[in-house]
């Protein structure tokens, strides 16, 4: 089962045409992928903050189906997939009540942080990706 993230809009998020800021949906997805960190037991600050290892993103893709307005609830519905040794990649599912108003794609290459090449995905990783799917 996926992981579902739960988010309201606000004004900050919009931009002068009053809906959300294409750019921010990206930043909207990034927290639901936080959230999901955390839901499995994982130290955000540790994930991020001078790791070994490290996710970047290397590749992201927005589609837009309704807007999406200040004070809208939403639910971000998130499912990772590993597509490659080293790279995965995170689904997301942007929904206002039952409708789906966007869907976004992140793809992520698991790198040695230190000298930046690529390296696999460790089986931790592997098994917490198992986990939200």
């Amino acid at each position: 089962m996926s992981f579902t993230y739960n988010r309201t809009i606000r004004f900050q998020d919009t931009d002068a045409a009053g809906v959300v800021y294409f750019a921010n949906v990206l930043s909207i997805c990034h927290e639901a992928y936080e959230a999901a960190l955390e839901s499995l037991g994982i130290d955000i600050k540790q994930f991020f903050t001078n790791p070994s290892t490290a996710f970047p993103i290397v590749h992201a893709n927005v589609d837009f189906m309704s807007p999406m307005y200040c004070g809208d609830k939403l639910f971000v519905s998130l499912t990772p997939s590993k597509i490659r040794v080293e790279q995965f990649e995170i689904d997301y599912q942007i929904y206002i009540n039952d409708k789906l108003v966007g869907k976004a794609i992140t793809r992520h290459v698991c790198i040695d942080a230190t000298n930046r090449q690529k390296k696999g995905l460790s089986a931790e990783i592997v098994k917490c990706l198992e986990k939200l799917r």
